[in-house]
């Protein structure tokens, strides 16, 4: 378990709010909420974004070490996630069964789905070295700041029949 300060997440959805005023693009907007998070969050060692593309996720805006490009729909803690339309925290991922390993010193992982449209379009993925890095101040966190994230982007480039085919 972690030992240093919670996080305040009230000064992370202004922040937030900030970035995304008059923006609506998917990538800049991602982009901006993975750097906010990756450099505000102590003891996180990735944060990014998985959009669902067909049967599967694929990487998007992201900081941190190079990470996995596709991960199958319902399989790991993202796919997971995905597919339950819930939030996961898993305090030590080496215990999680079917657990994707895209950094195999990642130790705990938080991941929230995106929605739009009542619709998973993707996931926000925070990974850290730390067992048990991520508690349930950091769920409701999260969830507040993708809740803001939804209302503010343009997800129309994930909702074409084929995005990202290829």
């Amino acid at each position: 378990m972690r030992t240093a300060d919670p996080p305040r997440y009230e000064d992370l959805v202004r922040s937030l709010g900030a970035l995304l005023i008059g923006e609506r693009d998917l990538v800049a907007d991602t982009a901006n909420m993975a750097a906010l998070l990756f450099h505000s969050l102590p003891e996180v060692s990735w944060a990014g974004f998985y959009f669902r593309r067909g049967h599967e996720l694929v990487l998007g805006p992201f900081q941190g070490p190079p990470a996995c490009i596709r991960l199958p729909w319902g399989e790991g803690v993202c796919g997971r996630s995905a597919l339950s339309g819930s939030s996961l925290r898993v305090a030590d991922v080496h215990a999680f069964p079917g657990h994707i390993a895209c950094d195999p010193m990642a130790r705990s992982e938080i991941v929230v789905p995106v929605f739009h449209d009542r619709r998973v379009v993707g996931v926000l993925d925070l990974d850290s070295y730390a067992s048990d890095r991520f508690q349930s101040a950091d769920e409701q966190g999260l969830e507040t700041m993708v809740r803001l994230l939804e209302q503010a982007v343009d997800w129309s480039p994930l909702l074409s029949p084929n995005p990202g085919s290829g």
